[in-house]
């Protein structure tokens, strides 16, 4: 810990404690730091999401002047947080006074930082906020364009010392998160996290399915009394369940349908996708084919978690 002298009115030196910097700390790694700002409306959080998306500790409205102390912590995670980003905007505009002095600790504390800059035509960002029927932080008593005036202003400095500028005026968010990905998600492909939920019909679809799985065209395990006890995690179900004529080749077709999909969800920025599997009761096929389904998923190279949602139920 490095101390700085002073001196009290009484000729006396006393010791005031400065916080550490990261390179202090032993063993402590760097963490990379990506500063986003910009215009209020042109994208911020969707570009926080998507950095949030591939990996990056986010941030969202943290005063500049508390950027190296959030350095200085993920250097001390032992390496647990590696990459940070932090959202910086206009509602912290009492702070911006403070940014310069904080971008000049972290060049001496060598850390690896990038301002990421997202601006607006003046017509995209007041349709975008008449679309969503909200005023402009900064407009107080004035119109849309006069708080779009002001931060142009305040922020034009910032947007002179940023690393990537990007102009959203004609962007949708999928081509936005594709131009993020392409700048932050390094040499590996984003990755797609899937859940496979089984469930039973007769206890409602859930409700935040992106695709849904009938297996209800297979015989039911359920009328055969010494496969009834026993759910779709027990060889004696799954055997029953694929020796049923279409059940293997149902499950070939639908990986093969699922990787054409996920291939599309990487692509559009689509980073979670629920799939729920289906029979009537939520205890044996969809179960089956549920277990069936994610190991395949997960060979292929995407992160899969399974839940089976009915089948403890009675």
């Amino acid at each position: 810990m490095s101390a700085e002298r002073e001196q009290r009115g009484d000729g006396a030196k006393v010791s005031t404690p400065q916080p550490a910097q990261p390179e202090e700390a032993a063993g402590a790694t760097i963490p990379e730091l990506v500063i986003i700002s910009g215009m209020s409306g042109a994208g911020r959080s969707t570009a926080a999401k998507c950095l949030e998306d591939l990996g990056w500790f986010v941030v969202d409205n943290l005063p500049p002047e508390l950027i190296p102390t959030m350095v200085e912590l993920g250097a001390r995670s032992q390496g647990n947080v590696a990459r940070i980003a932090v959202v910086v905007d206009v509602r912290g505009r009492n702070f911006f006074d403070n940014l310069k002095g904080s971008l000049a600790d972290l060049a001496a504390f060598n850390v690896a930082r990038r301002i990421v800059f997202l601006e607006a035509s003046d017509e995209a960002l007041v349709r975008r906020f008449e679309s969503v029927r909200r005023p402009h932080p900064l407009q107080g008593d004035g119109r849309i364009v006069d708080g779009i005036a002001a931060e142009r202003d305040l922020l034009r400095e910032l947007r002179g010392d940023a690393d990537l500028v990007i102009d959203t005026s004609s962007l949708n968010v999928h081509e936005l998160r594709a131009k993020l990905d392409a700048q932050f998600a390094g040499e590996e492909e984003p990755e797609l996290r899937a859940t496979v939920m089984s469930f039973g019909y007769k206890y409602g679809l859930p409700v935040d399915a992106d695709l849904v799985v009938d297996c209800r065209f297979l015989p039911n395990p359920h009328w055969v009394p010494e496969l009834r006890p026993y759910t779709g995690t027990s060889e004696e179900v799954s055997n029953y369940v694929f020796n049923q004529p279409g059940a293997k080749e149902f499950l070939d077709r639908y990986t093969e349908l699922l990787q054409l999909i996920a291939a599309g969800y990487r692509r559009e920025g689509k980073r979670y996708v629920t799939v729920a599997v289906g029979c009537t009761g939520g205890k044996h096929r969809s179960v089956a084919m549920s277990e069936k389904l994610a190991r395949r998923l997960s060979d292929g190279g995407v992160e899969t978690v399974i839940v089976h949602r009915d089948m403890g139920r009675e």
